[in-house]
């Protein structure tokens, strides 16, 4: 999801950002981080997992973790937002107070997407910085300390992850870089914790951006999968059987993307992940703020149904990574149309995440329904219902 109300337009001054006697922040582009040698096995210092995650795998199998996995919600616009920091986008800076307050409202899923291109490094290396490792996995801990599924992920990168045939080999190699470092600082957590390569992988600003793609688009999406998946595997470990979860292009539920998705090595320990704002008119665009009637029920059941008939019937796990609604001053629209998918979800085993952004103000924007300098709930009464159609 890349909508936010918080973007904050930064210049760039030309000065070094080393500089002592100038009281400025200089924003880093993906190309301005200091290289420094790849160490491809970074660690928490002896490479074990954490004190709140006992490195246990269960040997279940994918649909058995999205059975247990249930609901989730995002810490979106935080430490995906593109800028130096997690706070650029005008959120706070996370705190376990807050994962602990998610929790306890009855969420078991915490998603964290990340942005790492700018605290990662220049070919060929494309070393990620120390730091910033450091604070993911202690927002990780965060989720894990609550005894939470974690999902972690390449989120705002589509600046250089482009699906062209041109652009592939380099692509490639940045990618596998990545997931290597990052698999390998997590290599020791449990199977609690889950890898997901892309988040919805797609040629930005495009004529096909989202209607489904182009066919080179959607094989080199595939392609793009295969390499961070065959990175993540190969540094061995709990790694060798960590669920991961692989995106339609774009993470669109469109026929023609779910059609074109490639399971890469026909990995059983993989899980669908799908973005479904749904209907996109009352989710996302802002244009209709009503929801309830019949038709409207009808149409997205169908869309549950397409999804648990494509992937659920054939033995495959799904989880919808994103969905939410825009508050349009229609909470009682919002409430219905969150408890009707999040029970039509549940009842076809499909697990979900709601998209909070930090925003909760009145716009199509407005996706939040936790205020995270208050550790407060705006709408509680959404939280309740979806946590309720997973009992």
């Amino acid at each position: 999801m890349k909508y936010s109300a918080f973007i904050l337009i930064t210049i760039f001054l030309m000065l070094s950002c080393r500089s002592e006697s100038v009281n400025v922040t200089v924003v880093p582009t993906e190309d301005s981080v200091e290289e420094q040698p790849v160490d491809e096995n970074p660690d928490n210092g002896d490479n074990e997992a954490s004190e709140f995650d006992n490195g246990t795998m269960r040997g279940l199998s994918s649909m058995e973790i999205v059975a247990e996995m249930k609901i989730g919600w995002n810490l979106g616009n935080s430490l995906d937002a593109e800028g130096d920091n997690e706070t650029v986008w005008g959120n706070p800076v996370t705190t376990k107070a807050m994962i602990d307050e998610v929790a306890n409202r009855g969420f078991n899923i915490l998603r964290v997407p990340v942005t790492w291109r700018f605290h990662q490094g220049t070919a060929p290396n494309y070393t990620i910085e120390k730091d910033w490792l450091d604070r993911v996995e202690e927002v990780v801990n965060y989720g894990r300390a609550n005894n939470m599924y974690v999902i972690i992920n390449v989120h705002h990168d589509d600046t250089w992850i482009i699906p062209t045939y041109n652009e592939g080999d380099a692509v490639k190699a940045r990618l596998s870089k990545l997931w290597t470092q990052v698999a390998n600082r997590f290599k020791n957590y449990s199977d609690y914790l889950i890898f997901e390569t892309l988040n919805e992988p797609r040629f930005e600003n495009s004529a096909e951006e989202w209607s489904g793609g182009t066919a080179e688009g959607r094989d080199m999406v595939n392609q793009y999968h295969k390499t961070s998946l065959d990175a993540i595997r190969a540094t061995g470990g709990n790694n060798s059987t960590r669920k991961i979860m692989i995106s339609t292009y774009a993470a669109s539920t469109l026929p023609i993307t779910m059609n074109a998705l490639v399971i890469p090595n026909n990995d059983v320990n993989t899980i669908v992940s799908l973005h479904s704002y749904f209907p996109f008119p009352f989710t996302l665009e802002g244009t209709d703020s009503t929801w309830g009637t019949d038709d409207d029920k009808a149409q997205l059941i169908a869309e549950m149904d397409r999804i648990k008939a494509k992937f659920v019937d054939n033995g495959k796990a799904v989880v919808l990574g994103e969905w939410s609604s825009g508050n349009q001053n229609n909470t009682a629209d919002r409430l219905e149309h969150a408890s009707f998918y999040a029970n039509a979800a549940a009842e076809r085993g499909l697990a979900s995440v709601w998209w909070d952004n930090g925003n909760s103000g009145v716009s199509n924007d407005g996706l939040a329904i936790f205020n995270r300098q208050t550790l407060s709930w705006p709408f509680g009464e959404i939280a309740d219902a979806i946590v309720k159609a997973y009992e």
